[in-house]
């Protein structure tokens, strides 16, 4: 290699060397004497030599192997011979190559437009627009609403705090509706009927006079869970009618017919209602009666979803003060010639829409057109008479704007008093607030038809487009115990009543564990595989968290990976890529729970084994994969709080910061118990020792203190919930006692098998044939038989097989007499 100036070697001797060995080891020897690196640049001869070999040179070749590394990382130079490149004498950078990569998965929703799931895009870059159907309040919120909007915060939350959306979450609260202007009215009426103070025969012959419409009203009936519903309340009625009709007739004390007569009155509230409405349901007039039923369940809702914590929505709107804009929107799809008016109402001309080449009607379910039951229930209980169904040109078509009858409140219109249609409130509200079109729209899977393909329908023909939605999504339907679960069927659980047993967490966990779009059973199985994770994870938290505290310096926190945390990592980062797979995937709970609880397994093994081993686990490891558990419980709305690690201690943020307060003492007490015990096994202070149980075992639990002695390691300290701990004491004294009995049993049946073989013992052989005189007749000198009770004379087999009871009895016997006279 030669700088400006310099002769390049002679490379002639080595054009004599045939064997590419020989050649290198000869230009070896020749580059030991010559320097060839740095600031020098590769010349003709450098090249021309290059070309010549046939590989790198051997690593024993050592000079040889340098200048041709060399050479080869500037090779695409080394025929430059311009004097701009043989003068400057700089190395270059080596060319770069781009990784290929792989393909990051893709968020995919379940479109109940498509039935299939699709890649999630939305509208408007990152932003999200999302409208969720809310609840028609005019009873208690049960779990079947929380299966919905349970289900909708974790998809909003994970859209939001995993994948990063900008979520602008919408939700309307529905405070017109034919069922709650016929519940306003039947309690107001109910209230004005007990406020009259009627006599218990009068509420007899109430009650026997509103039973005839209920009974017909049974008859006709076809619906199975309804008419199942509707018989249980006849039975309930008629076991409440007897004693008082008796009481009646029998002119009892004027105190024992009252209280009858309440019982009666409380057990047929529902069909007396019903028959106070239908005599006088059109006399009630005041807006207000039908405004204070709703205002009341609302706020119950709200304190529900708290409770549940289900993060409230960006805006809420409500049916009552949407009026305006709803009119509005009725005379535009009116304009737009896709709804007429008839005797006072609004409807809407579905075949005129569906005629339409742009539109296209029931894009969610089509085969339901046509299904009269469903579109009757759609319109509701108080616009399905027939008058109001002659009024319009087809069955499918549906009412915008319904004239108010008397009894109904009512509002002022283009066509007169009325009242908004049922789905019509949510085209409107959601068009004023999210415009043309909204990236998805949530609610419960029975919405879909009619309530959410007329939304549709007549959202599509007011703004004159075919995509109002863009990704519908369905909650699936909640079940108890299998069964069917509605309000209308009385067959529901409060979400009050299920906070009551369970906690919102525990709640949320069960939800997370099934897919948010299929049917959800509530059932103690159901929450008792949620109650088992969550106390899986929470004591994984504790173990890291306990393991965290324990003393080291700022250096000793790093410690050297070997074999078992680098596998621990690699399996950490796959289940990372498992989780996010699984949320891409229509968001996939219950399979992201799942890897989570692999993760944690596999964390459990790794810290087990290094407890075995007396070694410390690694802090760092531990700590990534708890705060990485922690973040995406936070994501998926189970744990509240700020703490980094694990669950709050204490609930309900009143003891935000209490296990940093608390922990530093428990320590101090822990280590002296620990040096307590130490001192009375040395000393053999059996008293010591019992103290110290009864701290562990009795006194700290009840200040949700867990204390877990472990063999050669310091003691492990654990706030737990006081709730958590002593029932883990009742269940630990349980089986305990159920160890107990079944030793106790044991024992017994010992004693039982023992006394029965002493028992046999002390029989004679001579004698133990001779009370079987069912089975013998004749025996020998020695009590063995010799013919069976027939006379007959026992066969050879049968003697052979005896013979052998015998002799063993005769064994049994001597040890009898052996242990008797050896005083045992």
């Amino acid at each position: 290699m030669a700088s400006t100036g310099e002769t390049a070697f002679n490379y002639g001797f080595l054009l004599c060397k045939s064997e590419d060995a020989r050649r290198v080891e000869a230009l070896n020897e020749y580059l030991s004497g010559r320097s060839y690196l740095a600031g020098y640049w590769p010349s003709q001869a450098d090249a021309e030599v290059f070309a010549l070999l046939c590989r790198p040179p051997s690593e024993c070749h050592v000079h040889a192997l340098r200048w041709y590394k060399h050479i080869a990382a500037l090779k695409p130079q080394t025929y430059c011979q311009t004097p701009e490149c043989t003068t400057k004498g700089k190395r270059v950078q080596p060319p770069w190559s781009r990784p290929e990569g792989t393909d990051v998965s893709k968020l995919r929703l379940y479109n109940s437009l498509t039935r299939t799931k699709e890649v999630f895009v939305p509208q408007k870059g990152n932003r999200v627009l999302w409208y969720c159907c809310g609840p028609t309040v005019y009873d208690a919120s049960h779990m079947g609403h929380a299966r919905s909007y349970i289900s909708f915060d974790i998809l909003r939350r994970i859209l939001k705090d995993y994948f990063k959306y900008d979520v602008f979450y919408c939700m309307n609260i529905t405070d017109i509706d034919d069922k709650i202007i016929k519940r306003a009215r039947q309690n107001y009426l109910l209230e004005q009927y007990g406020e009259k103070k009627p006599s218990p025969s009068q509420i007899l012959q109430d009650v026997l006079t509103a039973r005839t419409p209920f009974k017909a009203k049974l008859a006709e009936t076809t619906d199975p869970d309804k008419k199942q519903m509707l018989e249980r309340l006849d039975a309930a009625v008629d076991v409440a009618l007897g004693p008082l009709q008796g009481a009646v007739q029998s002119g009892a004390a004027g105190h024992t017919l009252q209280n009858q007569a309440q019982v009666l009155l409380e057990e047929a509230k529902d069909l007396l209602s019903d028959w106070l409405d239908s005599q006088f349901g059109s006399q009630v007039t005041e807006n207000s009666i039908f405004s204070l039923l709703p205002k009341y369940w609302e706020g119950e809702y709200h304190k529900d979803m708290e409770a549940l914590h289900v993060l409230p929505p960006d805006v809420l709107t409500r049916v009552s003060e949407y009026v305006p804009e709803i009119v509005e929107f009725v005379k535009g799809i009116v304009d737009n010639g896709y709804g007429y008016e008839s005797n006072g109402s609004v409807y809407f001309d579905t075949a005129k829409f569906d005629s339409c080449p742009a539109h296209s009607y029931a894009k969610l379910v089509p085969e339901a057109v046509g299904d009269q039951k469903a579109l009757q229930e759609g319109e509701g209980d108080l616009s399905i008479s027939a008058e109001r169904l002659s009024e319009k040109r087809s069955q499918n078509d549906f009412a915008l704007w319904k004239a108010s009858k008397p009894g109904e409140p009512s509002w002022d219109s283009p066509w007169g008093k009325g009242r908004p249609g049922w789905h019509i409130e949510c085209s409107a509200m959601a068009g004023s607030i999210l415009g043309e079109s909204m990236d998805i729209h949530g609610g419960g899977y029975d919405l879909r038809f009619p309530h959410h393909d007329n939304e549709l329908a007549q959202s599509e023909a007011y703004f004159e487009n075919d995509h109002w939605v863009r990704y519908f999504l369905h909650a699936g339907h909640l079940t108890i115990a299998g069964c069917k679960m509605s309000k209308s069927l009385k067959n529901f659980i409060t979400i009050k009543d299920a906070l009551a047993k369970h906690t919102a967490r525990q709640l949320r966990l069960a939800f997370l564990m099934h897919s948010w779009k299929d049917t959800l059973d509530y059932s103690n199985n159901t929450m008792e595989s949620a109650i088992q994770y969550e106390r899986f994870i929470n004591e994984f938290f504790l173990n890291v968290k306990d393991i965290l505290r324990s003393p080291t310096d700022i250096t000793g926190q790093f410690e050297k990976w070997e074999a078992e945390e680098i596998e621990l990592n690699k399996s950490f980062y796959e289940k990372k890529t498992s989780v996010h797979e699984a949320l891409c995937d229509n968001i996939d709970t219950r399979s992201a729970l799942e890897e989570m609880r692999a993760l944690v397994g596999q964390s459990n093994t790794y810290m087990a084994a290094r407890r075995s081993a007396k070694l410390p686990p690694n802090r760092m490891l531990l700590q990534s994969i708890a705060l990485y558990l922690t973040d995406m419980l936070k994501t998926f709305g189970t744990i509240e709080g700020t703490e980094p690690i694990g669950f709050p201690v204490g609930g309900n943020g009143q003891n935000a910061d209490l296990e940093s307060t608390v922990m530093p003492y428990l320590s101090v007490l822990s280590d002296f118990r620990e040096e307590v015990r130490k001192t009375a096994r040395e000393k053999k202070v059996t008293e010591l020792l019992r103290l110290c149980d009864e701290l562990r075992d009795d006194t700290l639990p009840e200040l949700g203190v867990r204390l877990e002695d472990r063999d050669g390691l310091p003691t492990s300290v654990k706030l737990v919930d006081k709730e958590t701990l002593l029932k883990e004491r009742e269940e630990k004294k349980k089986m305990e006692d159920e160890k107990k009995k079944k030793k106790e049993e044991a024992a017994r049946k010992k004693q039982e098998q023992e006394m029965a073989k002493l028992a046999k013992m002390k029989v004679k052989p001579s004698e133990m044939f001779r009370s079987e005189t069912d089975k013998y007749s004749n025996f020998d000198e020695t009590g063995f038989p010799t013919h069976d009770v027939e006379g007959k004379e026992l066969s050879k087999g049968l003697a052979k097989k005896l013979r052998k009871l015998y002799e063993a009895q005769e064994k049994l016997y001597n040890e009898y007499l052996q242990s008797t006279q050896n005083g045992s």
